[in-house]
């Protein structure tokens, strides 16, 4: 009796298996995302996972190029730590809001070392600020 039940057993352990693999992705039984409005001209859902680095969304605040300015850093290099950099996790906050903030580092072909604060909302990526982390320098940005 027990081998005759065995495929049906099997059968249902799967079905269950896969509603909680959709449920847990979010998905409804069409296959939808059930978190998602559908899609919004512009918007590109995968920015909300994780930081994207894309550039193509980069936008600079005043303060931010000021820094720059000073600090001799350009927007190649603050574009190639956005690519390239290491995420430190110390110094970002995932719960800033309205968007989260990455602080991102890494070296300059000159061989300056970067830190670069990002905040990456659902459309766009701002940069924050730009931290030379040798080096004083003396800025009036405020």
């Amino acid at each position: 009796m027990t081998k005759k039940l065995a495929p049906f057993l099997l059968l249902i352990v799967l079905a269950a298996l896969l509603l909680f693999v959709r449920t847990c992705r979010g998905l409804n039984d069409n296959g939808k995302n059930t978190n998602d409005n559908g899609p919004q001209p512009g918007r590109e859902t995968t920015r909300t996972r994780g930081f994207n680095r894309k550039i193509t969304y980069l936008d600079y605040t005043q303060h931010a190029k000021c820094r720059m300015k000073c600090r001799h850093i350009t927007q190649t290099e603050v574009e190639d730590i956005m690519k390239n950099g290491n995420i430190n996790y110390r110094k970002s906050n995932l719960q800033d809001q309205p968007c989260p903030t990455y602080a991102l580092e890494g070296y300059t072909p000159e061989q300056q070392h970067l830190r670069i604060v990002f905040a990456q909302c659902e459309t766009d990526t701002k940069v924050v600020t730009c931290i030379d982390l040798d080096h004083e320098f003396e800025c009036d940005c405020n």
